[in-house]
């Protein structure tokens, strides 16, 4: 696992830009935190790093919203006012397994909700610290984070609490 301090929601936003430049399509990112944790301000920068220029919102109430005009799709789902059983009719398998769907960045906040997970995904923990400091805990399941990314932490100020 890594831990990064965030200072802020720009720190956030710098976060998924890096994530945006360097993740490959078919990648899965299960977002958790507290509401106001940065889930929905670390897509938007996932969105910059793939050159979205269309603004990024959460999708609360449409469940999926899909940008198709970057590098590669990007998929922001939100599961947040859905029960498990709701999760499970969605089919959410089509966005990792590229059925149905251009293969992309998948990136669901409120993970947690999920009865199932894919094969292999990034988790991301987002959580509030002392002063609107934030901590993003990043853990790859059954993948590895590209040394690429790793790099691109040190570089870009990201001050690494832990890895």
């Amino acid at each position: 696992m890594i831990k990064i301090a965030l200072a802020n929601a720009e720190a956030t936003g710098n976060l998924g830009i890096i994530l945006g430049k360097l993740l490959d399509a078919s990648s899965v990112i299960l977002l958790s935190g507290d509401l106001g944790a940065g889930k929905t301000t670390l897509v938007q920068g996932i969105g910059t790093g793939l050159g979205i220029t269309e603004g990024i919102v959460s999708p609360t109430f449409t469940l999926i919203n899909e940008y198709t005009q970057g590098r590669i799709p990007l998929y922001h789902l939100d599961l947040y006012r859905l029960e498990p059983q709701e999760v499970v009719a969605l089919n959410l398998e089509n966005y990792w397994e590229g059925f149905e769907v251009i293969p992309g960045i998948v990136a669901i906040e409120w993970a947690e909700r999920m009865p199932y997970k894919p094969d292999s995904y990034l988790s991301v923990r987002l959580t509030h610290r002392d002063e609107g400091t934030r901590q993003a805990e990043i853990m790859p399941y059954n993948c590895t984070l590209p040394e690429a990314i790793l790099a691109a932490f040190e570089t870009n100020n990201c001050q690494i609490i832990d890895s």
